[in-house]
């Protein structure tokens, strides 16, 4: 009798015991938001090495057109793009056709004879000659002083009007605005540089480089700066939020696919979280690709530790910088939930990719949110981080 009873029992609790076991707090979370009207949709991962412990879609692509996000979605990474940069920079390091302390102009002789704004009022700037000239390690770090695009260039981002080299050549002729390696300003016109850097240390278009030395040996089948026709249809829509509800916000850069100049490598790519997968386990697994060393094991960690010193870098509190990576010095804030040494990037959309070594794990966050006060600060940002933490340590 006793063990019949224990058997109804058992048979009772089931129905509660698997609700238990299918709870899913990041889904939940991010139903959350969605619910209030924060965010459209999302497409979260989270991974080691070797693994994807999960990957989830949910919400929407398009709100008007009730398309349902997918794994599969692409979404427009901007800044997470730099990472990426760095890594084909520190290819050709690595290869020797270029030296993080060399000055720019060893490659770009446009760079010469660099001047510096020594005082500015309003009726006119005087420049001195500033006491070293800016390197590859300046604009890996964004501390090289070097100015943001001149007036009529201040569409790059969206009509990519401009070759890579042309801007680069207009972006040489500024004053610096600081003594380089002095300060920290986040710099997208350095990191374009060095993608014109890879172009002449290569000999070949930044984009291309990307593909053949990136993308087809990791397998980031979805990441381009220039979606096809097909792949334009999986784009998720950008949305800000006005009157407390999600509006269109424009994405220009889907109007000139047909004839671009500029691949934009501080921020052009579109990517799937999938792919950024592939990347980051490239990472974790010391810059292999199946039994290729594609990136040195000295470069990759040059690049994910600390290389600013006592700067103060970021847009959040404990951060500091590698080459094209953000590091976490100190967790605090937003990144509470994350090591020490932890590095990654973020994206002007809200995307963010993390990577902490230590956990041995890392965290995807796919959202296309613009208008956010600071998209490193984002609730989204550190409430996903948070349960993906624990979904680890689970």
């Amino acid at each position: 009798m006793l063990r019949f009873r224990l058997a109804c029992l058992a048979w009772l609790l089931l129905p509660a015991f698997a609700a238990a076991q299918d709870k899913d707090p990041i889904h939940d979370r991010f139903q959350k938001f969605i619910d209030a009207g924060d965010l459209p949709g999302a497409v979260l991962l989270v991974g080691t090495k070797d693994e994807i412990k999960y990957h989830d879609a949910i919400g929407q692509a398009n709100v008007d057109g009730k398309v349902a996000m997918q794994k599969t979605t692409l979404f427009r990474i901007a800044s997470m793009t730099k990472p990426i940069t760095a890594v084909a920079i520190m290819m050709l390091v690595d290869e020797g056709k270029l030296d993080v302390e060399d000055a720019v102009e060893k490659y770009l002789p446009e760079f010469k004879d660099q001047m510096m704004v020594a005082s500015k009022d309003k009726e006119s700037t005087t420049l001195k000659k500033a006491k070293r000239k800016i390197t590859l390690r300046d604009l890996l770090t964004h501390t090289s002083g070097l100015a943001g695009y001149p007036s009529g260039m201040a569409d790059l981002y969206t009509k990519r009007n401009r070759t890579l080299s042309e801007t680069t050549i207009a972006v040489s002729q500024l004053p610096l605005t600081f003594e380089p390696g002095t300060k920290w300003s986040y710099c997208n016109s350095g990191i374009d540089t060095l993608g014109r850097l890879v172009e002449v240390a290569s000999g070949m278009s930044f984009e291309k480089f990307l593909q053949t030395r990136i993308f087809d040996p990791l397998g980031m089948k979805d990441s381009t700066f220039y979606p096809n026709a097909a792949q334009v249809k999986t784009v998720a829509t950008t949305y800000n939020k006005a009157d407390g509800k999600l509006v269109v916000a424009p994405n220009n850069l889907l109007d000139v696919m047909a004839d671009p100049k500029h691949p934009v490598p501080a921020g052009g790519l579109y990517s799937t979280a999938a792919d950024q997968a592939k990347l980051y386990q490239f990472m974790l697994r010391g810059g292999k690709a199946g039994d290729k060393q594609l990136l040195s094991e000295k470069s990759l960690k040059q690049m994910t530790t600390t290389q600013t010193d006592a700067i103060k870098t970021g847009f959040v509190d404990g951060m500091s910088w590698g080459f094209g990576w953000q590091v976490v010095a100190e967790p605090k804030g937003a990144t509470e939930s994350l090591s020490p040494g932890t590095y990654g990037h973020g994206g002007a959309f809200g995307t963010q990719g993390w990577i902490d070594p230590k956990k041995g794990a890392f965290y995807v966050l796919m959202i296309q949110r613009s208008g956010l006060p600071n998209g490193d600060a984002s609730e989204f940002r550190k409430e996903f981080q948070r349960l993906a933490a624990e979904l680890v340590a689970k």
